[in-house]
């Protein structure tokens, strides 16, 4: 796509490689998750990413506009999964991602999703789309890692900046590593909030109330993706309808194709979605 098409739908944030447990890469991150969900919902897709110029970016999707800032390294991500819940590991990080790195134009994408994994993206970045319909998933600004790479949630440094101009904000309890009272000060500051529980759905905060969106019973194979995949299906749903139940409603639909597989191929197209929402089964 030529830089003067504005994209419909963009993410700025990392493309990660995410080592899987037999030692070969798949393509992840929020914005290789995100990117692939509102193309698949029909929108004209803008990412703005960095990495090393020899990551496959999209190879199958070359209809996704990709500006990569060019870095030694590719976002590398290993998550190991056990009873106990997740443990990530970080073991390469691309280059920071600013104002300057967007491309001219885009700045009027209707929706904007800023998508950091690895506190990668300027906070100014929030005050530059007035127009766009603005998302954030802040997980990437809420994780911190040690020596040998092991992931830790730590407090969001900018949360107030980015939370005064955003119109939607969606994380997880693990985004925030369980503190309650860390959401609290979340809900204080934005304007719609969505929290992921996983299997339990999700719950939508507006106005001072809350509102549980039940999820889909399907056969869980591997999570990964599925925060990622909510939060694009949200946003776009948002803006087609500026619903956040029914959002929620088609988001969790969404999310409930991804943790039936592995990996990228198990982003759902919106016919797939609709007909579950028709015909599929909600956890009691």
């Amino acid at each position: 796509m030529a830089s003067e098409a504005i994209p419909e739908y963009l993410v700025i944030g990392h493309v990660s490689r995410d080592v899987a447990a037999d030692g070969a890469f798949r393509a992840g991150g929020t914005a290789t998750y995100s990117a692939l969900t509102a193309h698949r919902l029909g929108l004209r897709v803008g990412v703005v990413t960095s990495g090393n110029p020899d990551a496959p970016f999209f190879e199958d999707d070359h209809s996704i506009a990709v500006h990569c800032q060019l870095a030694e390294q590719t976002t590398t991500f290993r998550n190991v999964y056990s009873t106990r819940g997740r443990r990530q590991y970080i073991q390469a990080v691309a280059g920071s991602l600013g104002v300057a790195d967007l491309p001219s134009g885009w700045e009027r994408t209707p929706i904007v999703h800023l998508g950091p994994i690895a506190q990668e993206v300027d906070a100014g970045l929030a005050e530059v789309f007035p127009k766009s319909l603005l998302g954030v998933t802040p997980q990437g600004w809420l994780r911190r890692w040690d020596e040998q790479g092991l992931v830790s949630a730590v407090e969001w440094q900018h949360a107030r900046r980015v939370l005064s101009v955003a119109d939607v904000v969606v994380l997880s309890l693990a985004d925030i590593g369980g503190d309650r009272r860390r959401l609290e000060s979340y809900l204080g500051l934005a304007r719609l909030l969505v929290l992921t529980v996983g299997r339990d759905g999700s719950f939508v905060y507006r106005r001072g109330r809350e509102q549980h969106v039940p999820a889909y019973a399907v056969t869980e194979v591997d999570p990964t993706g599925a925060g990622d995949v909510f939060a694009a299906a949200y946003f776009v749903r948002l803006h087609e309808t500026q619903d956040p139940i029914e959002a929620a409603r088609f988001a969790n639909c969404a999310a409930s194709f991804v943790v039936e597989g592995y990996g990228t191929a198990n982003v759902p197209f919106r016919e797939q979605i609709e007909w579950r929402l028709r015909h599929g089964r909600l956890r009691s």
